[in-house]
């Protein structure tokens, strides 16, 4: 898909469906580009909305012959595996446009809020790391550091080769959830009028999560792990807000006797908890977007 406006200016590549599992952002493409007809002012957008057709024909985060992770193949190999061959050809296809920004679109566990990604700068100059901080903070969700770095993601991929790239996360995966789907085409647009492609005329949700966690830059951890075995009975939701020390879940065993309680390590957001049921040692049971 793709739409080009009559005056030049930015070119945005969107990408959905990396994983097979997460149709949201195959959805937030869909409704984005008929909102962008004969509404983009200048510039070109265009987009990968199903990336992984493999795994959205038979509902698999992976690759569904081969069980590889697209997502961690990138740049690719012409000669590589079949995830690699393929992700060799989306990674090429995008870097030939010269694009000013890439915009990966994600959906996380079945119960999370959409936020904001933004990778380790890598080969991005600090001028041109603040305009993708920009951006991000232009979307209007809340914006989170990766602390980690990993490798073979489009977005790091990109990143190391100095063209502008960030994660959107639109909330859960496997089912279309039009309030998420809202959302990220909202945050998108806010994102191109950011860079004067369109004019920012669409409101914004208020939600009190998008209000409290507005211009800051958090940073993102699934700690505490759980210790311990059994069933998690979970005290905080997505969207809440924790302090330090605060209990955020508790593990009882099959008897209903108390295991273990997990408490925040720090004053954070929480961005959404783990799809099981049960929790193992070193099991992430939350994830959060830590406070400065």
């Amino acid at each position: 898909m793709s739409m080009v406006a009559d005056q030049p200016g930015p070119i945005v590549w969107l990408t959905a469906c990396i994983h097979g599992d997460e149709v949201g952002g195959t959805v937030t493409i869909h409704e984005l580009f008929k909102r962008l007809r004969k509404r983009l002012l200048r510039g070109s957008v265009y987009s990968f909305p199903l990336a992984n057709p493999f795994g959205f024909e038979n509902i698999s985060r992976n690759i569904s012959v081969s069980r590889e992770d697209l997502n961690r193949a990138f740049p690719g190999n012409p000669a590589g595996s079949l995830a690699e061959r393929l992700a060799y050809q989306i990674f090429n296809h995008i870097e030939k446009s010269s694009p000013d920004l890439i915009i990966d679109l994600h959906n996380d566990w079945r119960k999370s809020v959409p936020y904001a990604v933004l990778d380790t700068p890598a080969k991005l100059s600090v001028s041109e790391y603040e305009h993708l901080n920009f951006c991000a903070h232009s979307s209007r969700l809340p914006v989170v550091l990766e602390t980690d770095t990993i490798k073979g993601t489009l977005s790091y991929s990109m990143l190391q080769s100095g063209i502008s790239a960030l994660t959107l996360e639109l909330g859960e995966s496997y089912v279309v959830n039009e309030k998420n789907v809202q959302l990220g085409t909202d945050a998108i647009w806010h994102i191109l009028a950011a860079m004067d492609m369109v004019e920012d005329t669409e409101p914004t949700t208020e939600a009190d999560y998008l209000i409290a966690t507005k211009g800051k830059d958090l940073r993102y951890s699934q700690r505490p792990l759980s210790s311990k075995s059994g069933i998690i009975r979970f005290l905080k939701k997505p969207g809440s807000f924790v302090i330090k020390n605060e209990p955020i879940a508790r593990i009882y065993n099959s008897f209903g006797r108390l295991q273990e309680t997990l408490l925040a390590l720090d004053d954070g957001f929480v961005l959404g908890h783990t799809d099981a049921s049960l929790s193992f040692p070193g099991f992430p049971v939350m994830a959060f977007g830590l406070l400065p």
